[in-house]
């Protein structure tokens, strides 16, 4: 079998960063395991997870370049293939690889060499989602499930399944994971869970009277069969494990000590080779975001010890990822042998390269992941790694100039401390000017709310790299053209960002913005109005901070639901938390106006339906529209710039090539803008445009 510590592999130089010498550290992350016939070279892995960068169910560039680059990066092991299709019946509607035709096996025969050449082991998750796939999108067929049973987030009612639908999906099963096997990957695993086989265990979702509902053993006998089919397709010397359900966390459904029985029964039948430990239910918004992919509200790794056990009370070697962002807890559960292989995958969106750097002796230039939920969002992205999900255009390594420039970035917020972190990595000579006594920006704002402090990571990390890159940085300065100018620019960056845009509003001077509250310097009064017209994060979160803080809080939107323009779990999670904390929510509501009344406001609301007016009264009104562009010091430069600070649409879309020298030719200085200096959005939108930006310099 391929032994993954080799320094060859099939005649290709694996990367020397991965070397065997990881083997021999003392770092319980970095020791080789034995999987079946696969010896990985290390103990972390990235797990399967629908990364919507397929084309059209095929794994091409795109999707091959985002797992070769964690690859690359040192890990034992990507796994492809969130939800991969086994059956034409079994699609959300896009975003999965398709495994039901032999189309596929060209490309996983590409992908696994990739991968391979790196050093790293590949598998593929092999599922059919039942009650989960949709009848309105891909095929259009009818979802079938054990019983006639709709999933709340699925909103599809399935067709209870028969013999013949039985016997068809076996089949599926069997014939996907062979292509997987024919592409080259080194094994396969299947889903309990929310997909089919664990739609047959769930008393919740199995309301059958047949050989295959009732007693534990007959829920257990389509997954059985599942797995005695994909064993005769595949062999005895290829891979296969199960995302298996540890405790459903339901009344009416199995709980440890029936998983733990599942879990027996797949053991002793002997057709598969490990669990990939997953908690929880998978059917509703919540429950996604608080057990399945536990987001931004949840703590690190919660279902660390009921894996540990679950691991003391079986035989198989044990998977595990579940918000285990960071080295040192992926490090503790491996030593205390509470997993075998610990999956580390968002962190690896974050940054791919977190193996390399742990061997490099560099863990703390790792790129934290701040459990924002970002990559959850639209398709996989890091909301401070503008290069994941982007390998085609964009390189995780940054390119060194050719002709170093002095470059002055103004602005110290994520876009600024992004643009003067990429040109220093490029080699130029760089300056940071922020007017403020601290780096940051909006992200120290952000993170003044309890709930998303982890954010402070995206400056903290950033704040580091900038020291070890020696990029100049002057705090308290506000930086008018003159001051920029001193330094002798070959190219300026403005990142000034945006202030609190309140100018629309008529009576906007008997008003406070989120910043003024979240940062103290607007005490909160006992009885709150927050309007929101964004629908992001900033304005939910500062109702929840006042509301833990006793005042009594209602939250005016524009929208028809809260925080409409969030990841799905921060989205859900905000709202039961508004719930919880008796948040008073008034929806599709516009601020037309505010007053004063005696000695408080009066807010006066169009509704977005019927066009009536509504006067809201409260103590403080506190609203949330964004940002107005900060740009006084851009209007000052661009006369006397080269370009006249217009950017080039075809250098940020990746179109053009690398900016010319103009700048020296001239005898001047490019002038550009970049993030909210431009218009309001969000802290990826301005990291990602100060990487395109600054990589082209």
């Amino acid at each position: 079998m391929t032994d993954y510590n080799r320094h060859e592999w099939e005649g290709h130089d694996v990367n020397t960063a991965a070397s065997p010498a990881a083997g021999t550290s003392g770092d319980p992350l970095l020791q080789p395991f034995r999987l079946k016939g696969l010896t990985l070279r290390n103990r972390v892995v990235s797990t399967s997870h629908a990364s919507m960068l397929d084309d059209g169910g095929l794994p091409l560039e795109r999707y091959q370049r985002y797992h070769e680059e964690k690859a690359r990066g040192g890990l034992a092991m990507t796994m492809a293939g969130g939800s991969a299709m086994t059956s034409p019946d079994s699609s959300w509607g896009g975003g999965q690889l398709d495994l039901s035709t032999d189309r596929i096996v060209p490309h996983l025969q590409l992908m696994s060499q990739r991968i391979h050449r790196h050093g790293a082991a590949v598998m593929c998750q092999v599922s059919h989602l039942g009650r989960r796939a949709t009848a309105y999108a891909g095929n259009w067929l009818a979802p079938v499930a054990p019983s006639r049973i709709r999933e709340p987030r699925n909103r599809n009612f399935p067709k209870e399944m028969d013999g013949a639908d039985i016997d068809r999906i076996i089949e599926d099963y069997a014939s996907a994971a062979k292509r997987c096997r024919d592409g080259g990957l080194d094994g396969i695993e299947t889903v309990t869970g929310g997909h089919l086989i664990g739609q047959f265990l769930s008393r919740r979702t199995n309301k059958r009277t047949d050989a295959y509902g009732g007693s534990l053993e007959n829920r257990a006998r389509f997954g059985l069969m599942v797995h005695e089919a994909i064993r005769r397709a595949v062999g005895d010397d290829f891979a296969v494990g199960i995302r298996f359900v540890i405790d459903e966390a339901a009344e009416d459904g199995p709980d440890f000590e029936e998983c733990l029985d599942f879990a027996r029964l797949f053991e002793r039948e002997g057709h598969i080779d490990f669990f990939n430990c997953i908690f929880g239910r998978m059917d509703t918004e919540l429950s996604l975001a608080e057990q399945n992919m536990p987001g931004m509200f949840s703590p690190s790794a919660p279902f660390l010890p009921q894996v540990g056990r679950f691991k003391r009370e079986t035989k198989l070697p044990v998977i595990h990822a579940a918000a285990i962002r960071d080295v040192a807890t992926a490090r503790h559960a491996i030593r205390e042998n509470l997993v075998d292989l610990v999956g580390m995958t968002r962190a690896h969106i974050a940054d791919p390269h977190i193996v390399n750097k742990v061997m490099r002796g560099e863990e703390e230039r790792i790129r934290p992941c701040v459990g924002a939920s970002y990559c959850l969002y639209k398709k996989v992205q890091c909301i401070h790694n503008p290069a994941s999900g982007h390998e085609t255009i964009i390189n995780h390594i940054i390119d060194r100039a050719e002709t170093p420039k002095r470059v002055v970035v103004v602005g110290g917020g994520p876009g600024g401390m992004e643009a003067a972190r990429v040109a220093a990595e490029r080699g130029h000579k760089v300056t940071l000017l922020e007017a403020g006594a601290r780096l940051g920006g909006q992200v120290l704002v952000a993170a003044s709310a309890s709930d998303r402090k982890d954010l402070i990571g995206i400056v903290d990390w950033r704040t580091g790299e900038l020291a070890r890159l020696g990029v100049q940085v002057r705090l308290n300065i506000y930086a008018d053209a003159e001051v920029v100018l001193a330094d002798k620019p070959d190219a300026v960056i403005i990142a000034t960002g945006g202030v609190p845009d309140m100018e629309w509003l008529e009576g906007a001077e008997h008003c406070h913005s989120v910043w003024d509250v979240l940062t103290g310097v607007v005490p909160a009064k006992d009885d709150v109005l927050i309007y929101d017209e964004t629908g992001r994060q900033a304005a939910i979160s500062c109702a929840l901070h006042l509301a833990r803080l006793g005042r009594l809080v209602s939250l005016a939107i524009a929208d028809d639901t809260l925080a409409i323009e969030t990841p799905y779990p921060d989205r859900v999670s905000f709202r039961k938390r508004a719930a919880e904390r008796g948040i008073r929510v008034i929806s599709d509501v516009r601020l037309v106006k505010a007053a004063r009344q005696g000695n408080g406001i009066a807010a006066t609301f169009r509704h977005e339906l019927t066009g009536a007016e509504t006067e809201v009264p409260a103590a403080q009104l506190i609203v949330e529209r964004g940002t107005a562009p900060m740009e006084d010091t851009y209007q000052e430069l661009r006369a006397r710039s080269a370009n006249d600070g217009v950017t080039d649409i075809a250098l940020m879309t990746g179109a053009g090539t690398k900016e010319a020298d103009n700048a020296q030719a001239a005898g001047s200085f490019v002038l550009h803008r970049i993030g909210d200096a431009v218009a309001s959005r969000d802290i990826y939108s301005s990291i990602y445009e100060a990487y395109r930006l600054c990589s082209q310099l």
